[in-house]
């Protein structure tokens, strides 16, 4: 029995070592300028990268353009990259400073949109009325009034502290990761995050 889970472990090892090869010959040839080898990397990380921008700005529309100002941001600065480290790690930085600096300019707007909750709601609102259309009238419409606050709330936030709430709490990435992601340290974003909370409790106390 050891001996199959360590040719399955040999095996694991095996396929992943290829697959870090496969793509550092692609970052190569994409650094050249070979444009089929950068929609292969493109291909490898599209569906993470638009997930990752839809859970910041919950809007379709507004996530697409995101996806695409990252994507032709990497596309300009592949040949800065260092294939020392992780290419995964560069890309979701660079995901990120794009989606920092739209929720920057997002926060001097008069004006907050308030876009429809997606799934992975923030721990503290799923116990908040559901708003779904089968609920009586009266119900629907505090549950969408509660979901106008939570946005309003959620826009008050610094855009720093915006963007380390949503990666927590609704796409479940740890604290490290958020850190290595954002630039900054695992206690810096364990920071912001506390900043976020202690403001979110102070705006929707009335709610609890």
């Amino acid at each position: 029995m050891d001996g199959i889970c360590l040719e399955l472990a040999r095996q694991v090892g095996t396929s992943q070592q290829g697959e870090a090869e496969v793509e550092r010959s692609l970052i190569r040839r994409a650094q050249r300028g070979d444009r089929a080898a950068f929609d292969a990397l493109v291909r490898r990380y599209d569906q993470e990268v638009l997930r990752m921008t839809l859970k910041i700005v919950r809007s379709p529309d507004e996530a697409q353009d995101l996806y695409q100002e990252a994507f032709l941001k990497v596309y300009r600065s592949l040949g800065q990259f260092r294939l020392e480290s992780r290419f995964s790690t560069w890309l979701y930085r660079v995901v990120m400073n794009v989606s920092y600096d739209h929720l920057r300019r997002q926060k001097t707007r008069s004006e907050v949109q308030a876009t429809e909750n997606q799934d992975g709601q923030p721990d503290f609102a799923q116990t908040l009325a559901d708003d779904r259309p089968a609920l009586n009238p009266d119900r629907a419409l505090a549950a969408g009034e509660i979901s106008r606050r939570l946005q309003a709330a959620l826009a008050r936030l610094s855009p720093r502290e915006r963007m380390v709430f949503e990666l927590k709490h609704c796409q479940g990435l740890k604290l490290r990761a958020i850190g290595e992601m954002c630039g900054t340290s695992e206690e810096a974003a364990k920071n912001s995050l506390f900043r976020a909370l202690q403001k979110l409790r102070v705006d929707l106390r009335d709610l609890a």
